[in-house]
């Protein structure tokens, strides 16, 4: 039967979809969405669905059947009965002798089936729809991989004997010069919104000696590609006492191995659910330097990137299938950026002064992950700045670190929802994140 009214308390404990087939031959209670309701000739299904997967109740008698038919698909539900072994039922058991209690109001319909293997809509729909369309388990599950990720990141730098820091994201000068940058009245004075934690998490050095931080950081660059975003979520390290970069290359790659172990454990369903194939991260991934790099695709392109302080899309792509081939990896690490692409705190490469000792990790063809060694002297700073026409003043809070002594150090910014989206095979990054923001979109 149907209860409408308030339900009544109950102290039997909710049972969750994915535990059903434990209770068999027991009274049970689910709480969960409707899914779907499929009647028959002389018997009707109700699929409950809940944050575990997805429960069956099955109604026989006829008093019943029109009661079953006014609940809409998305209403939320209290189901109690007897747990039944069915072998054409979700988990191989349903529940019978059903009573159902509304705990909603009945349910709008959603904007798509929701119950349809595959998402019938478009990215557009998807996204003006956030709250009810990611309930569709396809597009859920993005976001569970991209939390088993940051558990994975969490876990590892924890190990490694990092501290976990939280920073401000309101600042008082960008972070790197030349950047496009959110700016913001604070109480009558200009103000941004961070860029990165970076000047925070390399004073945090000078304290805990090895930090990280996840959290949003804000780009204004007028970009409308499937690749950018105006908020994306970083997952930031620095650590001090390196000898150089590669010191800060081998911590990255020990953060991907966690990352990739944690959602091989804690996101199983939705890599099967998704078809993905999580990659093996070498125990040594390969690098190559970004002058070479240059000199490889000049030689194997039809464009010749010397000269170039960057690498465009298509050379990624490139340089990733090139990984593939040469060395059977599907990470690759470009060093050796051109300093002028480079932010004033990057520590300049020994012996070739206009190129750095920074790089980018690549990954299924594109720019996962920028780190490098830092710059950590205080004369430095002040050199480097006014080599590019700039003065201290701006940057007197971060300075006053490195005036008090800081050791060599450097770190590295990965973009979590990058790193989901070259998981799942995304063509958007806007399907590996919770409510975009973009040059088109501040809403939902």
């Amino acid at each position: 039967m149907i209860s409408t009214p308030a339900p009544p308390a109950t102290s039997q404990p909710r049972v969750l979809a994915a535990d059903l087939p434990t209770h068999v031959g027991e009274k049970v209670v689910l709480e969960g969405w409707l899914h779907r309701r499929r009647t028959l000739k002389s018997v009707s299904f109700l699929i409950l669905r809940d944050r575990t997967g997805l429960a069956q109740a099955v109604f026989t008698a006829p008093e019943q059947l029109a009661d079953v038919e006014g609940v809409g698909e998305e209403t939320v539900l209290r189901i109690t009965g007897t747990a039944t072994a069915n072998e054409q039922a979700p988990g191989g058991v349903e529940v019978t002798e059903p009573t159902v209690f509304v705990l909603s109001s009945h349910a709008a319909a959603a904007p798509f089936d929701l119950y349809r293997p595959a998402v019938p809509a478009t990215l557009p729909t998807i996204l003006d729809h956030a709250p009810v369309a990611l309930r569709h388990p396809r597009l859920r599950a993005p976001h569970t991989i991209a939390a088993a990720s940051v558990a994975g990141y969490r876990r590892t730098l924890d190990r490694l004997g990092f501290t976990e820091i939280h920073t401000p994201k309101i600042v008082g000068s960008a972070t790197e010069s030349g950047a496009n940058v959110f700016g913001i009245d604070y109480f009558g004075t200009r103000a941004y919104l961070a860029q990165s934690p970076q000047f925070f998490k390399q004073m945090m050095v000078g304290v805990f000696e090895r930090v990280y931080e996840t959290g949003p950081v804000f780009r204004a660059e007028p970009h409308d590609t499937a690749r950018h975003l105006a908020q994306y979520t970083s997952l930031d390290a620095e650590l001090g006492f390196v000898a150089d970069h590669h010191d800060v290359m081998a911590v990255l790659r020990e953060a991907v191995t966690g990352m990739v172990e944690s959602v091989r454990e804690r996101a199983g369903a939705e890599c099967e659910l998704l078809e993905v194939r999580l990659p093996e991260v070498p125990s040594q991934i390969p690098e190559i330097h970004f002058a070479d790099a240059q000199e490889l695709l000049a030689a194997h392109t039809e464009e010749d990137p010397r000269g170039e302080p960057d690498l465009a899309p298509a050379h990624e792509r490139w340089l990733s299938e090139w990984a593939v081939k040469e060395y059977g990896s599907e990470f690759l690490f470009v060093t050796g950026y051109p300093m002028r692409k480079r932010p004033f705190y990057t520590h300049p490469e020994p012996g070739r002064p206009e190129y750095s000792n920074s790089f980018d990790l690549l990954f299924r063809g594109l720019e996962l992950v920028t780190g490098g060694q830092r710059l950590h002297r205080y004369e430095d700073y002040v050199s480097a700045l006014t080599a590019r026409g700039e003065t201290t003043e701006a940057y007197e809070g971060y300075l006053k670190a490195f005036v008090h002594g800081m050791p060599p150090h450097g770190g590295f910014a990965l973009g979590l929802e990058r790193w989901v989206a070259r998981l799942i095979g995304a063509d958007n990054v806007r399907l590996a994140t919770l409510f975009p923001r973009d040059i088109n979109r501040l809403s939902p």
